[in-house]
This record gives structure tokens, sequence and C-alpha cells, in this order.
């Protein structure tokens, strides 16, 4: 059974859309008999603990990982490393990332824990993994279309490959009314990366279904 990790990061939680969405795909999956173990975090429902001085010394002295200031640290990267897949929902805010996701960033890259600093740049001691992040943006945000930069996209990149996640995707979900086609490759997107070992055309079996829950 996959094991998957959500992060979900909206301020208004599992009642975004992108949140919704990945509900409907997962109860999708569910229903075509792909059972997923599923740990889910809700990055503003239950908010991280802002960074301390406590703890900014203790990674600046190489803490051990039983020292208590890096507990909550351990405790995210635990999560990451024990996920067969890293499945991210997130607004986009202010042409980035929000400030609930930059949080977990900053608890999960860690030097010597999650990445090592060697001659040659940060390296990865965390196994790559599938992931993908389900982007909502006010307005479309990439493409020929794009009227609005875009550093979510590389700075997500980037902040996952410091820790050795490479098998990166990016699905988005662009407007305040996104289309029912949008919709659509939207779920499809997210059940080819729940489920990829079931046929493609499976997915259309109670697409609308879910779909419309997703909406409800």
């Amino acid at each position: 059974m996959d094991r998957l990790l959500f992060l979900e990061c909206s301020p208004v939680g599992r009642d975004s859309l992108g949140a919704r969405l990945v509900l409907a795909a997962l109860r999708h999956c569910n229903a075509l008999g792909h059972e997923i173990q599923v740990t889910a975090r809700s990055l503003t429902e239950e908010p991280l603990a802002p960074l301390s001085a406590h703890y900014a010394r203790a990674v600046a002295s190489s803490a051990p990982p039983d020292d208590p200031a890096v507990a909550l640290s351990e405790r995210l990267i635990g999560e990451l490393d024990a996920c067969d897949r890293l499945l991210i929902s997130t607004p986009m805010h202010n042409f980035t990332v929000p400030a609930s996701l930059k949080l977990w960033i900053d608890y999960v890259l860690r030097n010597g824990r999650s990445f090592a600093s060697t001659p040659d740049g940060k390296v990865g001691l965390l196994r790559d993994r599938p992931a993908l992040v389900l982007v909502r943006s006010g307005s479309v945000c990439v493409g020929d279309a794009a009227r609005q930069p875009d550093f979510l996209t590389p700075y997500l990149s980037h902040a996952l490959s410091v820790v050795g996640i490479h098998k990166l995707r990016f699905a988005y979900v662009p407007g305040r009314s996104p289309s029912d086609e949008a919709l659509a490759r939207t779920h499809q997107a997210l059940m080819s990366f729940l489920a990829p070992s079931l046929p493609a055309e499976t997915f259309h079996e109670h697409a609308s279904l879910a779909l419309s829950n997703a909406l409800a």
C-alpha cells in the first residue's frame, strides 16, 4: 500500500478547492480499489510553531536528533522520509509559496539531517520519490497567457531538490472559477499521480461523481 504525505497549505484548509479536489481523487482511488495510506497535515488548521532562537542555536550547533529543540523538525522530516509520495496543495501568495509552507520548508531543510553541505553544494540525504504540487492562483501564472510572475515553481523545485526529491510535477488551477475542463484535467493529473498502476481509462469511472462531490 502506497504511503502518501498530503500537505494542505490554504488559509481555509479543507474548504479550499485544492483540498476538495485532492480528497475527491482519494475517494475515487478507494472506489477503484486502490488503497492509499494517507498522512495529512494542514499547515494552517494546525499551524507550526514559529522558528525560535532555541531552535536556531540547536541547528547552528548541529544538535543531535534527540535534542528536544529539534523535535518538531525531526517529526516533519520523519513524515516526509516515511512517505512513498508527496502531495502538496497550495495557493500562490504574492507570486510564491504561502508563509505556512515556507515554515514547513524551514523545518525540513536541515543541514546534516535532510541534506549535507559539500564543496560542490548541497546534497540531499533523503531518497527521491514522486511528488506533485497542486497550485491554486487567482490568475494564469504559467505559459504564454501568464500575466504575473511565478516564483513558486522554481523555488519549490529547488527547495525539494536540496533534500533529494527530484521527481516533481506541478498542476495549476488558475482563476476564481475554473472551468469544468480545467477541473477535469486536474482530477486526471491527481489520479495519474495517486494511482499510476491503474489504466488511465479507469480514471473516467466515477470521475463526474468525484468532481461533483468535491464542488458540493
